[in-house]
Formats: structure tokens, C-alpha cells, sequence
């Protein structure tokens, strides 16, 4: 198991970047949530299988069709294992 936070930044909101982030984290079997942040940036924790998580890394690369992403950072590997995909209410 691997367990990633990431903030995603660019023109990540507004463009359905948290709905596109879970779809594709649950067609990979991920567990984790995604949130919008204060600014133009997203957050997220993805945990599953090590290829899966770096999977969705790249993926959110590029995001949904109308988004630009400028950023992608992991900011901490390891932690708590979460239950399930959940879109978070904005941070």
C-alpha cells in the first residue's frame, strides 16, 4: 500500500477537477478524498496499490478537459489509510 497527499495547482476549480479526481481514484481503486483549497489549488490523499497511486499522479497532470495544471506536489507519503473516496467540502 501506498498513501500520497498531493496539491494539485493551476486552474484546477471550476472545471470539475474533484468529480473527475474521484471517478478516476475509484476506477483505480484507490481510497482517499479531494477538497478545493484557499487559491487556485486542489488537495488530495490517494492510498492503494503503489502502481494505482502512481497512476492517478500522472493522471492528474493532466486533469479533467478544462483545467490547466500547472503543479502537482506530494507532500507527505504514509498516514492513515482512509476508508472509501470522499469529495471534501472546500478547505
Amino acid at each position: 500500500m501506498r498513501t500520497v497527499h498531493v496539491r494539485i495547482e493551476g486552474r484546477v476549480q471550476g472545471v470539475y477537477f474533484r468529480a473527475w479526481t474521484a471517478e478516476n481514484a475509484r476506477a483505480l481503486g484507490l481510497s482517499g478524498w479531494v477538497q478545493n483549497c484557499r487559491g487556485a489549488a486542489v488537495e488530495a490523499v490517494f492510498s492503494g496499490d503503489p502502481g494505482a497511486v502512481a497512476t492517478m499522479l500522472r493522471r492528474c497532470e493532466d486533469g479533467p478537459r478544462d483545467a490547466i495544471v500547472a503543479n502537482v506536489t506530494v507532500m507527505s507519503e504514509g498516514g492513515a489509510i482512509p476508508d472509501g473516496f470522499s469529495i471534501r467540502r472546500s478547505g
